[in-house]
């Protein structure tokens, strides 16, 4: 056994402090990642810091133009948040498929993006639509701040407090789940800027975790439809392989969840 210490800050500050008094503490968001390798003896953190209670880090901010999301915000909050729907319906869209209603009330969309799992529908959400993800110590562009693989821009002890998402012209959402994990097989988020420009994003598809998928954003820009994609081929190269699909299975899947994203998006 090992002794492991549990604390309950009341502001991102005194997270802030409590971590750096640690020698090898660890912050707590949802949990679904950080508690399972403690019991299987994977980490073993001095302390364990708690951020779901910082009153600072939950809600939803809506205005003309963006949507903010506070880090300890739950994926069930964000599905049912009225604003959140009407200003981005693909964004509140996503957070509803994410796992299962017990997953969905104490998740967070800070934990999600953190942690960034391969197969996880937030990320997806963060790059296409150009998110900006604000912490205790500065902002970060989406484009910036996945690394690759469970690695993010964040240093050591930095605390992620919202994200910002600008509010598109269209945007969709769609996901091919694995039944039983309801993690992403291959997840595409499309989004049209007020501007014209077009971003679309994978999840669960790539090895080294969310990507961009220039070809599809190219055929999108010029024609925004469905069938616009139906020539297009997206290479296998670099995508995972495992008992739940091939790269080229993965490879059809981003064209098809495209596809079925636009036709959501209108």
């Amino acid at each position: 056994m090992y002794e492991t210490t549990y604390h309950r800050p009341s502001s991102v500050e005194e997270a802030a402090a409590l971590f750096a008094k640690g020698s090898e503490a660890k912050y707590l968001a949802g949990g679904h990642t950080l508690i399972p390798v403690m019991k299987q003896r994977l980490a073993a953190p001095s302390d364990v810091i708690d951020l779901g209670k910082i009153k600072d880090l939950i809600g939803v901010d809506v205005s003309s133009d963006a949507v903010t999301i506070k880090a300890a915000t739950t994926h069930s909050d964000v599905a049912q948040s009225g604003p959140a729907q009407k200003a981005i319906p693909a964004l509140a869209y996503l957070a509803s498929l994410i796992g299962d209603p017990a997953v969905r009330h104490r998740g967070t969309i800070g934990g999600s993006i953190a942690n960034n799992d391969p197969a996880a529908d937030y990320p997806a959400a963060v790059l296409a639509l150009g998110a900006t993800v604000k912490t205790n110590k500065r902002t970060i562009s989406a484009d910036d701040f996945f690394k690759g693989l469970f690695a993010t821009a964040l240093a050591d002890g930095e605390i992620i407090t919202a994200v910002t998402f600008p509010i598109p012209a269209k945007a969709g959402y769609a996901k091919f789940l694995h039944p039983a994990s309801r993690f992403a097989l291959t997840g595409v988020f499309v989004a049209k800027t007020k501007a014209g420009d077009v971003r679309v994003a994978a999840t669960g598809a790539s090895q080294n975790g969310v990507m961009r998928v220039p070809a599809i954003e190219a055929a999108l820009k010029a024609n925004w439809s469905a069938a616009a994609l139906d020539g297009v081929n997206i290479s296998a190269d670099g995508l995972m392989s495992d008992i739940h699909g091939s790269s080229d299975y993965r490879a059809n899947l981003i064209k098809v969840m495209a596809q079925r994203a636009v036709t959501a998006a209108g």
